[in-house]
């Protein structure tokens, strides 16, 4: 795992950064890739590396890697799980090694097959490779967006990185994206290929971008199927033996590395799935949970625990306190390069830095939910679609449905909060209805918290264009194409945006089994009917692991990673967010909110009344810390 940046000129004899900038834009990554560090620059191109040590840990796995006959150069963040195999075919055809590692094989099988290279990749990575005779540039981003790619095009000069912190000494403007920040505070995150500044494009999963005669050409080399195919039709028991032995080689192929690695163990089903299939292959896994010293409500060790002892494996209980959260809140704010309010990642940080102290590389079980169905929104979806008499009913029951108390703190509190969400997904067609269920801010209430002026560059007709690929045609979409719709919008700007930035922010690679791309097109091709009903989630997860997990992980209600966000508000972050983020004068000297509307969230925070204020609130103080640091 590592950290890439580039810069290639456009047009021949083009001025490229100077050598000290680049190198210091490059000391950005130094904690994607703390074991390493290296540059290339010619005529045309800088190219930069720093690396994480985990296949081939001798120099000779060092990037920019050039071919024998120095023609072409790469470099590249990610694992291909496949290089043995891949090795052995290029073996075959002439081809000969000095390292040990993937980023040889990779380089050598781009030279054989260009492009077409993409296709034969079983892993995760974004990299780059640079043509010297031809004087062309090559980039690539695996199928889901498990790594990182963002770029931007600037006075004839192309600049690409890991991460944008480091392409902002590199560029010279800066200027922010008014539909970014819409959508970033109605869902937390800004879905690729924007970011949050107007120059700066994120490469799409599945894409690769290349450079000739500069000439900037993107292109997708991968498209999911999400309509059910041959698997839908055959036994459900033989759907289930399927899944385990797909999910069984994609675990065994992630388990290749020259450094030492563990599991992330929550004692939910999925990440449970992928310690038991690994313990297969390794003797005492290393695994890791999280705890909470005085919650006991959303402390999910014990079950890990029942995991731990069942498969054998080496267990260690993190034990975290809310100080442990504030402790390394400022890490986790001032490591974003971009906005982004996914609270959880907190916990993500904290479990990663602790987990680094023992291994380089850990599995986990993210995607499963998208994949399969796993989340309540999923659940209310089919629901609505099952049971017209429930949708019809909810419609006449919502205005009077709205008076019940509406918080996670409580069952009955959380159960009016659920309901309610319900009701109102009950009344929109189902293309607004899943952005509905995407959402955490409503629209209407976004717009109103900008000033006048910064309102008026928000474009409505930009931001639905933008959602256009992720909008369900309600005429041929079936319950798949809700979770193919996750898979390119939410699963790779959130949850793995959320998980590469704060493990990379660590120094830790994290591998997800579940998104191996023979699993994903297995889960599609199968019906609706198989990953969700109205009784289960995941149906086809849960029974497929039911005779091989602990009894004690089934029954049970799914818990995660809490927060105490509104506390924090109304205690330790009060004064921070009344006299600095949010301050009258620090608002009104941006002009991008309005006053009014941020001393009404305040208040409501001082009177102790929640509704949406917890997310509104984080996604301010997110966006605040930001803007003092990029753009002030």
């Amino acid at each position: 795992m590592c950290g890439i940046l580039g810069t290639y000129s456009l047009v021949r004899g083009g001025h490229l950064p100077e050598k000290k900038c680049f190198e210091a834009s490059l000391q950005l990554l130094n904690r994607r890739g703390p074991n390493a560090s290296d540059l290339f620059q010619n005529h045309r191109v800088q190219l930069g590396h720093t690396r994480l040590s985990i296949q081939d840990l001798s120099s000779l796995g060092n990037q920019p890697l050039w071919d024998k006959a120095k023609r072409y150069c790469l470099i590249y963040n990610g694992e291909i799980y496949n290089f043995n195999q891949l090795r052995a075919e290029l073996l075959s055809k002439g081809y000969s090694f000095v390292s040990q590692g993937d980023s040889e094989v990779l380089l050598n099988l781009y030279i054989e097959y260009g492009s077409k290279c993409l296709q034969r990749l079983d892993g995760f990575f974004s990299f780059a490779v640079y043509d010297s005779k031809k004087d062309s540039l090559f980039l690539a981003r695996d199928r889901f967006g498990i790594k990182p790619l963002v770029y931007s095009i600037e006075n004839g000069k192309l600049f690409f990185s890991s991460e944008m912190k480091a392409l902002f000494p590199l560029l010279q403007k800066k200027e922010l994206d008014p539909s970014s920040l819409y959508q970033y505070l109605q869902f937390t995150y800004i879905p690729a290929p924007h970011s949050i500044f107007k120059g700066v494009k994120k490469l799409l999963p599945g894409h690769f971008l290349k450079v000739e005669n500069g000439k900037v050409e993107i292109e997708k080399y991968f498209e999911l199927k999400w309509r059910p195919g041959e698997y839908a039709d055959i036994p459900y028991q033989k759907q289930k033996n399927i899944l385990v032995d797909l999910l069984d080689k994609s675990v065994k192929d992630r388990l290749i590395s020259d450094a030492p690695l563990g599991a992330f163990l929550s004692g939910g089903i999925d990440s449970s799935a992928v310690v038991a299939l690994a313990s297969r292959h390794v003797p005492h896994l290393k695994t890791f949970s999280i705890g909470f010293k005085n919650n006991k409500v959303h402390d999910e060790t014990r079950y890990a625990k029942f995991v731990a002892d069942k498969f054998m494996t080496d267990h260690t209980v993190i034990k975290i306190d809310e100080q442990d959260y504030l402790n390394n809140l400022n890490d986790v704010l001032d490591y974003l390069d971009e906005p982004f309010a996914d609270s959880s990642a907190l916990a993500v940080y904290i479990l990663s830095k602790y987990v680094r102290g023992d291994v380089k590389v850990a599995l986990s079980g993210d995607g499963a939910d998208e994949v399969f169905a796993g989340y309540n929104k999923y659940k209310a979806e089919y629901l609505l679609r099952s049971r017209p008499g429930m949708k019809g009913a909810l419609k006449i029951l919502a205005p009077a449905l709205n008076f019940l108390p509406k918080s996670r703190d409580f069952k009955f509190a959380n159960f009016g909060r659920q309901i309610n969400r319900l009701a109102k997904g009950a009344q929109l067609s189902e293309s607004e209805r899943y952005f509905h269920w995407c959402r955490f801010i409503e629209k209407k209430r976004v717009l109103e918290s900008f000033s006048p002026s910064f309102r008026e560059m928000v474009d409505e007709e930009t931001f639905k264009d933008r959602c256009h690929e992720s909008i369900l045609d309600s005429e041929k979409s079936d319950f798949n194409q809700i979770l193919y719709n996750d898979v390119h919008y939410v699963l790779p700007n959130d949850m793995l945006a959320k998980v590469d930035m704060m493990s990379m922010a660590n120094s830790l690679e994290v591998r997800v089994p579940f998104l191996g791309h023979k699993v994903v097109e297995f889960a599609f091709s199968l019906g609706p009917d198989s990953k969700i009903d109205s009784k289960m989630k995941k149906k086809i997860l849960q029974d497929s692991f039911k005779e091989i997990l602990p009894k004690e992980l089934y029954n049970r209600p799914k818990q995660g990673f809490s927060i105490p966000l509104y506390q924090w508000y109304r205690n330790e972050l009060w004064e921070k967010i009344d006299r600095d983020l949010l301050s009258r004068e620090r608002i009104e000297a941006q002009n991008i909110f309005s006053y009014a509307y941020i001393n009404d969230l305040k208040q409501r925070v001082k009177l102790g009344k929640k509704d949406d204020v917890e997310a509104h609130m984080w996604s301010l103080i997110v966006f605040q810390s930001w803007y003092q640091k990029y753009m002030e």
